[in-house]
């Protein structure tokens, strides 16, 4: 009896993957520009690439990296995040492929002036979503992607934070 579960179980499972693939990329890179302002007003510039599995056609997860970038009145200012979460996309439409994700990671911060610097690291959280607009089957661009995002670091919690992105999508 087990066996016979079993096997059911992988055939059911090994169907729904084959039937989800249509119309899905098993893959997919963007890479691209992304804005952050951060709860303070600051604003930095910067780039964003996210590494996505496709587990069917509508949900997948995802790994992000960016880097921020602000210098001002001499003082240099780097945020770094990595973060990793489930994706759903709305695969309804050849052209046009809305998507929310959910992250959640880790950051790195760095402040210098004059030889003197200060990091932090902390916990980093993403909550966010955009519209993908195909131009070949594997080409397309991120028209672009809203994240709300919340840092927290020795306790406390900066929570006013988002990013824009947008870039290239490569496809596989």
């Amino acid at each position: 009896m087990r066996k016979f579960v079993g096997f059911l179980l992988l055939f059911g499972l090994s169907s729904l993957a084959a039937v989800a693939q249509e119309n899905a990329p098993k893959a997919e890179l963007f890479g691209g520009y992304q804005y952050t302002r951060f709860d303070g007003g600051l604003n930095a510039n910067g780039w964003d690439t996210t590494v996505t599995t496709n587990l069917n056609r509508w949900v997948g997860v995802a790994g992000d990296f960016s880097g921020a970038y602000k210098t001002q009145s001499g003082v240099s200012f780097n945020n770094y995040t990595y973060t990793f979460g489930p994706v759903v996309s709305l695969r309804r439409n050849e052209r046009l492929t809305p998507f929310a994700h959910f992250l959640a990671g880790g950051f790195h911060s760095s402040t210098a002036l004059s030889g003197v610097s200060a990091s932090d690291n902390g916990f980093a959280m993403m909550f966010g979503g955009g519209v993908d607009v195909t131009a070949t089957r594997h080409l397309g661009l991120r028209a672009f992607q809203f994240d709300w995002l919340s840092l927290h670091s020795s306790g406390s919690t900066d929570n006013n934070n988002m990013r824009i992105s947008t870039g290239l999508l490569v496809r596989f």
